[in-house]
């Protein structure tokens, strides 16, 4: 294993107080741990899960994540966020409606119907013996005639209904439940918002229900459930096991898992002093709270004979089933997005005349892509930045040929960089604002998205939920092309789609030849293949700054930022983002963001902790980070410029969905670039480091990247280890039955 590349030193010493870019012209080696005094403890908050959710023991006040489902709903002028996330409810419901209608209701469970209910049904008859698993896939989508463009419906953005809150007498009786419970009064409004109008009376006949309010963690609502219960409760309470199911599934999606495995669920339990947790489990499915899924290898019959509680058995020499438990919103998502891309992989116009258009391609990955598409309704595209150039390529060529084409990004700085490949600027959408219809040709009369090819870029950061809702707003005979960079950070919702469609090879891959170039590009392609190379940096592009703590990683990464980058390469402090580890931590993103407000805009943060020329992020749902800069406050909220649009942040909104900007983590900086970065690795982030993280930081850079580099040996070593299926879905073997099926 080489050394990390080397630059050149950023000053003469590492306490030196200049920290200059273009300094010494000697070279920094590699600290070594004779001479790295950092930090050994575990980081506080890592990359290794999702922002929107820390992992079992982290800081849970963090703004950013998990606790923006916290916030209240504004009660005023409606957000942007409000408009989403009603949009992505109306294409739910729109789906469940679709999935309920195919079959009615099935007696499988007194609390479940429709699809959910199909899925419980499905897995009594084959633990009951009476049908063979393979009975249970789904067949093939039919090979459908691509119909004629429907008219589209021109509109604007339809404004979403507030959400309403709960009535206050609703939360008065919460909060008396509560007061009566020792929980704090504060929980009434999320529980009373979160449980319905009946919350009152939901938490006096299960007081475990608080569980469902974010942030609650078991102690305490077996806490509240002792005031309430007195002896009358247990450790092995059906309300308790049964809630316990449920927050065990809930959080591991906040983690990005879709489905645990049984064993996983039940060792849990016992952890939590549930002492038949088998009984727990079977409980729950028979409630209805978690739905159990069988995957075997390749006997499907051996998996429909096997028990919940036996997965482990060897048949016939068989490898045993694996057992699954899901909740049924994730289930639902799987089954409508496996559906949805056989639809479009069989639905469109196959084999059309698309030639002339490859030829005139750019390159020949580009003509590649062309064909591609030519020939099938999904084709799964990937490569790196400069691999970009091939899907614009794309929707240049499509829409040359008279088709409705556009490219969807992650973020709006993905747009910008999309539309400056393309002679049409309004090809390049961004896909919340597609989904929402605030970007885009709107829909048809059927709903659907008014389109004939869509090229969805960011592909891995497509969580299973907004996947699905985007499948089933594409029309039939639309074609969909999923492109992205396989090495970089999955999605921080929950699923890893764009990793599932590659594994199960269910639709033709194109591989981009095209490889990022300089001495960045070369870099992280080495790390992509899990080698951290030397490279040549002639103009600094590439520069080490070694620390041996976590006080001095910030102090030199103040320096970077406010003096050195600016002044060596050129690049303003504006212009350069800084990338770290965790939130928490000496020198995670709240430390570096205080230390760089201090030097970069300093004042008292009089709007909220914020002021004027603050540069912030703003998260509008979990997992969407929109970069922006505090123009003002007023009775409205606060007033941001988020890359020339306004934004308006409600006053309650602020604490849970707006955090200062300068340093973020990689998940945040997923699908989007600057020209110059700072990647801080202090001592207590090894632990938070892996391949897919380095390799995600290091390529967020376009011109320049400087590496605060503290931990010693643990950088190597993560971008040695292979990738790991590190999130637990069910759609990889759902595409696999559908192509085994198929063929």
């Amino acid at each position: 294993m080489t050394a990390l590349p080397r630059g050149e030193s950023p000053g003469p010493s590492a306490a030196a107080d200049d920290t200059d870019v273009a300094g010494s012209a000697a070279a920094v080696p590699v600290p070594s741990a004779e001479n790295v005094g950092a930090d050994e403890s575990e980081a506080e908050e890592t990359d290794g899960t999702p922002e929107s959710a820390a992992p079992e023991g982290a800081d849970e006040t963090d703004p950013v994540g998990a606790t923006d489902a916290d916030a209240p709903p504004a009660a005023a002028a409606l957000s942007e966020a409000e408009a989403e996330l009603a949009a992505q409810r109306e294409l739910r419901e729109r789906i469940e409606k679709r999935k309920a209608e195919k079959e009615g209701p099935i007696a499988a469970g007194a609390k479940l119907s429709g699809q959910a209910a199909d899925l419980l049904a499905a897995v009594r008859a084959v633990e009951s013996g009476e049908k063979p698993g393979a009975a249970f896939f789904d067949s093939p989508a039919p090979r459908r005639t691509a119909p004629a463009p429907a008219p589209v419906r021109p509109r604007e953005p339809e404004p979403a209904r507030a959400p309403q809150g709960a009535s206050a007498e609703a939360v008065a009786a919460v909060a008396a439940v509560l007061t009566e419970g020792g929980a704090p009064e504060a929980l009434a409004g999320p529980a009373a918002e979160t449980l319905g109008v009946q919350a009152a009376d939901l938490l006096r006949a299960n007081p475990w229900q608080l569980l469902a309010v974010p942030a609650v963690r078991p102690e305490q609502a077996d806490g509240f459930a002792r005031a309430l219960l007195g002896a009358a409760c247990g450790p092995d309470d059906e309300r308790r096991t049964a809630a316990l199911v449920g927050w065990l599934l809930e959080h591991a999606a906040l983690r990005g898992h879709t489905a645990l495995d049984a064993s996983a669920v039940r060792a849990a339990l016992a952890e939590r002093a549930v002492t038949d947790p088998e009984a727990a489990v079977q409980h729950a499915v028979a409630e209805g709270v978690v739905l159990v899924f069988q995957d075997g290898p390749d006997n499907q019959e051996a998996a429909g004979d096997a028990e919940p509680g036996d997965e482990t058995a060897d048949r016939d020499g068989q490898e045993a089933p694996q057992v699954l438990l899901g909740l049924d919103r994730y289930a639902l998502a799987e089954e409508s997005l496996a559906d949805g891309l056989a639809r479009l992989a069989n639905a469109c116009e196959k084999d059309a005349d698309w030639s002339g258009a490859a030829e005139a391609a750019g390159s020949p990955s580009a003509a590649e892509l062309i064909r591609a598409v030519a020939a099938g309704g999904l084709v799964a595209h990937t490569g790196g930045e400069a691999a970009r150039a091939e899907p614009a390529a794309l929707i240049a060529a499509a829409r040359a040929l008279g088709l409705r084409a556009l490219g969807a990004t992650h973020s709006v700085d993905g747009r910008r960089r999309l539309a400056e490949a393309l002679d049409e600027p309004s090809a390049a959408v961004t896909l919340a604002g597609l989904l929402s219809g605030a970007e885009g040709p709107g829909r048809d009369t059927d709903g659907a998205i008014a389109v004939d090819l869509l090229v969805a870029l960011d592909a891995p950061q497509l969580d299973v939920e907004t996947a699905a809702i985007l499948v089933e707003s594409l029309p039939d005979g639309a074609r969909l092309v999923l492109s992205g960079d396989p090495g970089v950070l999955c999605s921080a919702g929950a699923g890893r789609v764009f990793a599932d469609v590659l594994a199960a090879r269910s639709c033709p891959q194109v591989v981009s030849r095209t490889p990022d170039p300089g001495p960045i590009g070369e870099l992280v392609s080495g790390i992509g293949i899990g080698e951290l190379n030397q490279v040549a940096a002639p103009g600094k592009e590439v520069v080490i700054v070694p620390v041996q703590n976590a006080d001095e990683a910030v102090h030199r990464t103040v320096q970077l930022v406010a003096d050195s980058v600016p002044r060596a390469i050129g690049v303003p402090s504006a212009d350069t983002q800084v990338i770290t580890v965790g939130h928490g931590g000496s020198a995670g993103t709240r430390a570096l963001n205080a230390a760089l407000k201090q030097r970069l805009n300093p004042g008292p943060g009089r709007f909220g902790g914020f002021d004027p020329g603050d540069r912030v992020v703003h998260i509008p749902t979990p997992g969407r980070t929109v970069p922006g800069t505090v123009v003002s406050a007023d009775t409205e909220g606060l007033h941001l410029d988020c890359a020339g649009t306004p934004v308006v942040v409600p006053q309650e909104r602020v604490e849970s969905s707006v955090r200062h900007g300068w340093a973020v983590s990689a998940h945040q900086a997923a699908g989007m670039r600057w020209p110059a970065v700072v990647v801080v690795l202090p001592g207590d982030a090894a632990q938070g480091l892996s391949r897919a993280w380095v390799y995600t930081a290091f390529s967020r850079g376009e011109r320049h990247l400087s590496v605060v580099h503290g931990v010693d040996q643990a950088l190597p070593r993560a971008v040695a280890q292979p990738p790991s299926q590190d999130r637990t879905t069910r759609l990889r073997a759902l595409l696999e039955a559908q192509r085994t099926l198929t063929v």
